[in-house]
């Protein structure tokens, strides 16, 4: 629980709108009462240049960024994929999705509801200490609570993140040569599931400028960026590797998980 020390009795208007933004109150404050914000605070190996941190960064935003391909034949099988499994089709593309910060993080083990879940490669970015960071995650949902409410069922899944981060601006200069991957377990072998160019997928400053008019993310926040058509099609595994690649510094993130399924009781 982080607490932000200051103020009169109340909030002031204006502080309540910046904390309703994802920013911290103004400093013209003068002392007495506290006002607390929940954060999820995940440790991370952070990369910048040839320096190597360990960092706890508290995270209390987490949105997902669907249907962000590039290309509209891309995002159009994307999306025919999701039919497929009873989706419907999203009112918007890009789309965005809140779900509780608390859903974030670095574990090698989530807990889900039932077999019918999966996993998603995706890039994600996130604000710290001013500054913009790129990292890979797991959009893992639900699938049977998709067909239904797509927002309910980003909601119902715990979402790993690997426990590194590069600076962005160390790839800025060739972000699309950056890669993703990700592999299933099915009968006992790794299958490469996903695969691709963060190229097919709309550049970091366009998904932010669609949530954040200014063109900068809100401190403490996560921004799952989309993710790459499933080869053989979007289908559940209790276990989920994924990667994201840079062959220019040829160095890579990468993280898995396994699913434990909890039954469900009715």
């Amino acid at each position: 629980m982080f607490r932000l020390m200051g103020g009169v009795d109340k909030i002031r208007a204006s502080d309540a709108k910046k904390l309703a933004e994802g920013q911290e109150p103004g400093s013209d404050r003068v002392a007495a009462k506290t006002v607390s914000m929940s954060a999820n605070i995940l440790r991370f190996r952070t990369h910048r240049g040839a320096s190597v941190d360990e960092r706890a960064v508290p995270l209390r935003r987490a949105v997902i960024a669907g249907w962000t391909q590039r290309d509209s034949v891309a995002r159009e099988k994307h999306i025919a994929e999701l039919e497929a499994l009873g989706v419907g089709r999203p009112t918007s593309t890009p789309i965005y999705y809140r779900v509780s910060a608390s859903r974030l993080t670095t574990s090698e083990e989530i807990e889900a509801v039932g077999e019918n879940s999966s996993g998603e490669v995706e890039f994600v970015l996130v604000r710290n200490e001013g500054g913009l960071w790129i990292g890979v995650g797991s959009d893992h949902t639900d699938r049977t609570v998709e067909t239904y409410n797509v927002t309910v069922s980003k909601q119902m899944c715990d979402k790993p993140i690997a426990p590194e981060l590069w600076c962005f601006e160390d790839v800025r200069d060739h972000w699309d040569s950056l890669a993703l991957r990700s592999w299933i377990e099915e009968n006992g072998e790794a299958r490469l599931y996903q695969e691709g160019s963060v190229a097919s997928i709309l550049s970091p400053d366009q998904i932010i400028a669609g949530i954040a008019a200014t063109g900068r993310l809100a401190e403490g926040t996560a921004l799952f960026c989309g993710t790459l058509p499933a080869k053989g099609g979007i289908r559940p595994s209790k276990k989920f590797s994924f990667e994201l690649f840079d062959p220019v510094r040829n160095v890579g993130i990468s993280h898995a998980y396994t699913v434990d399924i909890l039954q469900s009781a009715g």
